[in-house]
């Protein structure tokens, strides 16, 4: 079967999506689909050898790769200008899409949408929507998207996306409820976890050429790993005031690893508190995310109060598999925290209050045997119910079976 995914971001950019995306194209190109990526190019500077190039086509892993032009840029307008850019080119793809092929659409970017519309009408293919992340509800719960008319139009054009489409695959339950409350179809939605590859991460020792590498290893290490987005910037603020509450205590480091729209701002926001028990970390080579991870002593989820609903960050389970507490800063009517209250995996503290997150720090560092217990008990989890081959040979059932896409696929 010939299967084309479509991801903004794709490998080498770093990220949860170009990781997952990576994977679920890899395991399905192994169990003999001929599967194709339609991406972007990636971003600079961090990424040599594509500057100046209109398309590029390649291969890895068994997976043939498509990547498209588009801009890179922090402001709320240019991002939206760079998700319509690169929806124009997976149109300028359609043409190659053949009757009987599976179209995958990560979201978002929303607009995404509108290719599995045409696909569906104009190719003949069959069309999986898969929603990962909330639109525009993220972008009106972060103020990025005011004006009225302009809200209104935004939730029009959410419902035809959704309307035009009959297979959409949702990452939680909290997600299938926000879907069905906006009209969706119940028989529509398929309820399918992202996934962590259990045998890549795994529970490693702290002490490790990384943590040396970065002097972690005889501190206690609090660890953010992720992209710096507009989901988690102001938690992220918070965690910083949260810093500063344990300026006090020499042994404690909060880590924060990675790169996006708001590292700049973060950063700025960091040396205006004077901080000098916080770290900033590029985002590491791929192979080293075991023992990154395995050089901290609990890792942060960190969703802004107003978005905690709207959003379950690949990361979490990437933390729970590398089997060190979760931290999962969020409203306790999400579904981060709901995972890790029912699993007993870390601790749940509200996103908006530095004070409660310097004292579950602290809380976290006193009791090294409920750390202990709390790191395994999120493995478990992992393994049982997260695992990469579980969770892919769901999606394979999802676009090869009969009537797939209807109601909810578990792993």
């Amino acid at each position: 079967m010939r299967i084309l995914i479509h991801t903004m971001y794709y490998l080498p950019d770093m990220g949860s999506a170009p990781i997952l995306m990576d994977e679920l194209a890899s395991s399905l190109a192994a169990r003999g689909h001929e599967v194709e990526i339609i991406t972007t190019l990636p971003r600079p500077p961090h990424n040599p050898g594509y500057e100046g190039r209109m398309f590029v086509r390649e291969t890895r892993n068994g997976v043939s790769v498509k990547r498209y032009p588009t801009n890179f840029t922090a402001h709320p307008v240019g991002r939206l200008i760079a998700w319509t850019i690169y929806t124009l080119a997976t149109f300028w793809n359609l043409r190659t899409v053949r009757r009987g092929d599976i179209v995958f659409l990560r979201l978002p970017p929303l607009q995404l949408g509108l290719t599995g519309i045409l696909a569906r009408l104009l190719r003949g293919a069959s069309v999986i929507l898969n929603v990962q992340d909330i639109h525009p509800d993220l972008s009106i719960e972060a103020g990025i998207l005011r004006n009225p008319a302009a809200i209104r139009a935004a939730l029009a054009f959410e419902k035809l996306i959704y309307d035009g489409h009959e297979r959409i695959v949702v990452i939680s339950d909290g997600f299938r409820r926000n879907l069905r409350a906006k009209g969706v179809a119940d028989e529509k939605i398929a309820v399918i976890p992202n996934w962590v590859d259990t045998e890549f991460l795994r529970p490693l020792p702290k002490d490790n050429p990384v943590s040396r590498r970065f002097g972690l290893h005889d501190k206690f290490a609090i660890m953010y790993s992720g992209t710096i987005s507009i989901s988690s910037f102001e938690t992220l603020v918070r965690i910083l005031e949260a810093a500063r509450l344990l300026a006090d205590d020499p042994e404690i480091r909060v880590v924060i690893v990675g790169d996006g729209l708001k590292l700049a701002d973060l950063r700025a926001r960091a040396e205006s508190l004077s901080l000098g028990n916080v770290v900033f970390l590029p985002f590491q080579p791929y192979p080293d995310l075991p023992r990154l991870l395995a050089s901290a002593d609990g890792l942060l989820v960190p969703l802004d109060k107003d978005k905690s609903h709207l959003s379950v960050p690949s990361k979490l389970y990437n933390f729970l598999a590398a089997g060190r507490p979760i931290l999962g800063l969020a409203t306790e009517s999400s579904e981060v925290y709901q995972i890790i209250r029912d699993a007993d995996c870390g601790l749940g503290v509200p996103p908006d209050d530095p004070v409660q997150i310097a004292a579950a720090v602290r809380e976290l560092k006193n009791d090294p045997d409920r750390r202990a217990r709390m790191a395994a008990n999120g493995r478990r989890l992992a393994e049982e119910t997260y695992s990469r081959r579980s969770v892919i040979a769901a999606f394979e059932k999802l676009m090869t079976g009969p009537g797939a896409g209807r109601g909810s696929v578990r792993p």
